[in-house]
C-alpha cells in the first residue's frame, strides 16, 4: 500500500509520522508532496519517506491520497489532477469545510472519498478524528482511514450532518479547553502560586481528568460528585459555577463555532 500526502504541513506530518512510527506503513511506501523545499527536506530526513514537488507523480504512484492542503487551495489542486484520478484511488480529505459533495464535484465521480475532521492533538498522538465516507467508499476504505488516524489518537465514524457539531467540539474544542485552563492558571496565580507551577498543576489535572473519565467510562456528573465532598472545597467552588453562566456560555461558544462551520461548508 502506497500512501501519498498532497501537502506536507504540520497536520500532514503528524498523520504521516504516526503511520510510519506505528508500523502501519513503511517509509518507502509513503510519498510526501509539497512545493516548499524546506518541508520536503524535513520529511525526508526525519521520517525517511519519499518526497517530491510533483503532484502528478504522486497521484500516479499512490492509490491512497491524503489531501492536506489548505481548504482554499484544494479545488485548484483537484482540478489539476482530476484527469489522473481513477476508481482505484481513495481520497482522504482533512480540509475543513469541504463537504463530500464539494470534493466529489472537484475530483470527479471516479475516486472514492472519505472526509476526516482531525484536531491539533494529532501532533502528540492524542488526536480526535471523526470521519464520514461517500457512498462509493468500501468497508476496507473506512478500515484503512480508522487505522491511519487511529495511529495518532482516537477515531469515530459519524454521518456528515454531524460534522458542524464535531468541528465545534473536537476541532475547535482544544482552544476552548485551553481557554478555560488559562483562566484557571490566572486564578491560581492570583492566589499566590508561581505561574509555571500553576500551569503544570492545571495541565496535569486536565490530562488526568480526561484519562480517568475515558478509562473508567464514568459519567462526568458522577465524577463531579465523587470529587465533591459535602461542604468541602470542591463543593464551595461548584456552588459558584452553578450560580454563574458558564454552562450557557459554553453552549453558545459551541453553537457559534458550529454555525461558522456550516457557513464555511456553503462557501
Amino acid at each position: 500500500m502506497k500512501i501519498g500526502f498532497l501537502g506536507a504541513g504540520k497536520m500532514a506530518e503528524a498523520i504521516l509520522a504516526s503511520a510510519v512510527q506505528s508500523g502501519l506503513c513503511d517509509p518507502w511506501d509513503v510519498m510526501a508532496c509539497d512545493k516548499v523545499e524546506e518541508r520536503r527536506t524535513l520529511m525526508e530526513k526525519q521520517y525517511g519517506v519519499i518526497v517530491t514537488d510533483d503532484v502528478a507523480q504522486t497521484v500516479k504512484s499512490c492509490k491512497v491520497l491524503v489531501l492536506a492542503v489548505k481548504p482554499q487551495d484544494l479545488d485548484a489542486l483537484l482540478g489539476e489532477v482530476k484527469k489522473l484520478l481513477t476508481d482505484k484511488h481513495l481520497l482522504i480529505s482533512i480540509a475543513a469545510g469541504k463537504t463530500l459533495a464539494t470534493l466529489k464535484k472537484a475530483a470527479g465521480p471516479k475516486p472514492r472519498i472519505v472526509r476526516v475532521m482531525p484536531n491539533l492533538a494529532l501532533m502528540v498522538q492524542e488526536g480526535m478524528s471523526v470521519f464520514c465516507a461517500a457512498k462509493n467508499a468500501k468497508p476496507a476504505d473506512k478500515k484503512l482511514v480508522a487505522q491511519i488516524f487511529g495511529s495518532a489518537g482516537s477515531v469515530l465514524e459519524l454521518g456528515e450532518k454531524r460534522f458542524d457539531a464535531v468541528t465545534a467540539l473536537s476541532g475547535s474544542g482544544p482552544a476552548f479547553f485551553a481557554y478555560v485552563m488559562q483562566a484557571m492558571v490566572e486564578g491560581a496565580v492570583a492566589l499566590g502560586l508561581p505561574k509555571e507551577a500553576a500551569r503544570l498543576l492545571a495541565e496535569q489535572t486536565l490530562i488526568g481528568t480526561g484519562i480517568y473519565l475515558q478509562h473508567t467510562g464514568m459519567e462526568a456528573g458522577d465524577f463531579i460528585q465523587a470529587v465533591a465532598s459535602p461542604k468541602g472545597t470542591t463543593a464551595a467552588g461548584l456552588a459558584v459555577l452553578e450560580k454563574s453562566s458558564v454552562k450557557a456560555a459554553l453552549g453558545k461558544t459551541l453553537a457559534a463555532a458550529a454555525a461558522r462551520s456550516a457557513e464555511l461548508s456553503q462557501a
